[in-house]
């Protein structure tokens, strides 16, 4: 005979099953996790701390009790994925508390956390609380409101202004074509040289200062003219200073356009080498003076040398011309004294220099120290020795010009009678052809010197024995060279011979 179940039986199976149909988000035997309510309405992590210099800020806490839990439970604070799903929650981590922080007691719990750096944002993100042993909060609701459960999350991985269009202020393409501006990252290997290096932030592309909808990724592509820039796209936690250049794009239909020099044009040279560049293309051709520069095809060109540039610029379908006038600026002095001279010990050489600088300094030095007080336009020289005088344009460019010189005492050169024999050698003695004084400067007598082929190798109506012939080197090979004089005086008979030098 069979027995029929008896209702306990029946009883606990049905119970089983109830429990079995108990959302785990829900207390099971008394367990409860309840929220409090938020005390922030969205998180904005990263960037410097408000009140911890030279650190970053990500710390954030919830507030919650619980009921029904050992002592020795732990909990951890859950973000959901950026939809707000909890399928695939997003970890945190866990914080010491925070100073002025409530102590926790057996019902009433704080927990300090942070969010990933690696954050993708949204303004969908909700917060829970779980257990170690598994049991799960309802979402956090926002402070100050009734039932808002969302609230945005971002962590600001890069706060800084940053470039696209490789740092270009321009970009142009034909027309019927496109161009594509692209966050710039020249060194991926150092990650805050640029957003880019950040793949979970997104962007916000303007066209003309107006939003771009549904552009969000690290590049652009654009078929329209008009001015261009990016913002990093942090939400509610955006910031206008973490924003790119702007770029001009324009459609090229052939025309010439400017080179545009980073130094500005005139150019000064004292700031060393300007970029020149170009609207961006495919393929380019630089020349100088109508004169391909050789090597040169990349979008810039540096160069301190003034002349006229160009460059053809081909944009893949259409090509244009880029021209500039370089100018470099410049100041044109003289001084009135020749790089040697000789004065009579006891009298002053007066020395004056000219100048088209503006705005004029001037610095003589003597045996490379600098004369105090010296500071204007003239020196009058009474000692023997090496000078300098430096002459400094002070406005906007620093140029100079500098005049080296020597000034010698005069000795008593007369000579008897005219050498045949010089030996250049640099010791200080018969270095220089020395003739008697009757034939010198203020005679008016003519001088004549040939080589051994009869070409004339020096000529002069006014010779001067302290800067004498020969007045540079003469290369000695395994002979010592003759040459020929002739020296003509004024109403008398010539005198010719031969001059030797030796070693």
């Amino acid at each position: 005979m069979k027995s029929k179940p008896t209702p306990s039986f029946s009883f606990i199976k049905f119970m089983f099953f109830l429990l079995l149909l108990v959302p785990s988000t829900q207390y099971v035997f008394g367990q409860q996790i309840t929220p409090k309510a938020l005390k922030f309405n969205q998180i904005c992590a990263g960037g410097p701390h408000p009140t911890k210099p030279g650190e970053i800020f990500n710390e954030y806490q919830a507030f919650f009790s619980i009921t029904g839990f050992a002592s020795d439970e732990k909990f951890y604070v859950e973000l959901s994925d950026p939809t707000g799903s909890f399928a695939t929650p997003t970890a945190t981590t866990v914080l010491t508390a925070l100073p002025g922080t409530p102590l926790d007691t057996a019902t009433d719990k704080t927990l300090t956390f942070a969010v990933p750096t690696n954050l993708v944002g949204s303004n969908l993100y909700k917060l829970r609380v779980v257990s170690a042993s598994g049991f799960q909060s309802g979402p956090f609701t926002i402070f100050n409101t009734s039932s808002t459960k969302t609230f945005p999350a971002y962590y600001k991985a890069y706060t800084d202004a940053f470039a696209i269009n490789s740092n270009q202020s321009a970009v142009s393409f034909c027309a019927g074509g496109s161009a594509t501006l692209t966050v710039f990252n020249p060194t991926p290997e150092i990650p805050d040289s640029s957003p880019a290096n950040y793949p979970q932030l997104k962007y916000s592309w303007y066209k003309d200062d107006v939003i771009i909808p549904g552009e969000t990724t690290t590049s652009l592509s654009v078929n329209t003219a008009g001015v261009y820039y990016a913002k990093i796209d942090y939400g509610g936690c955006s910031d206008d200073n973490y924003s790119s250049q702007s770029v001009t794009v324009s459609v090229s239909t052939g025309a010439s356009f400017p080179i545009v020099s980073s130094l500005g044009n005139p150019l000064c040279g004292s700031l060393g080498n300007t970029v020149l560049s170009v609207t961006p293309g495919k393929t380019y051709i630089w020349k100088k003076d109508d004169v391909v520069i050789n090597g040169a095809t990349a979008q810039t060109y540096l160069t301190n040398v003034p002349g006229i540039y160009t460059c053809d610029v081909d944009f893949g379908g259409c090509n244009a011309k880029g021209t500039i006038d370089l100018k470099v600026l410049d100041i044109t002095s003289t001084i009135n004294v020749e790089a040697k001279n000789f004065i009579i010990e006891g009298e002053a050489l007066n020395v004056t220099t000219t100048t088209t600088a503006v705005s004029p300094t001037y610095q003589w030095l003597f045996n490379d120290l600098v004369i105090p007080g010296a500071d204007k336009s003239t020196l009058n020289v009474s000692a023997q020795g090496k000078y300098k005088v430096i002459i400094t344009e002070t406005t906007s460019c620093i140029i100079t010009d500098e005049f080296p010189f020597e000034v010698s005492f005069k000795v008593n050169l007369n000579v008897a009678k005219i050498p045949n024999i010089v030996t250049p050698n640099g010791d200080g003695v018969n270095d220089t052809w020395i003739i008697p004084d009757e034939y010198i400067s203020g005679t008016n007598t003519h001088i004549l010197i040939l080589n051994t082929l009869g070409e004339i190798v020096f000529e002069t109506n006014n010779y001067d024995n302290y800067a004498g012939w020969p007045q540079t080197a003469i290369e000695f090979t395994n002979f010592n060279p003759v040459y020929y004089y002739i020296i003509t005086p004024n109403g008398g008979s010539a005198k010719k011979g031969s001059i030797t030098l030796l070693k």
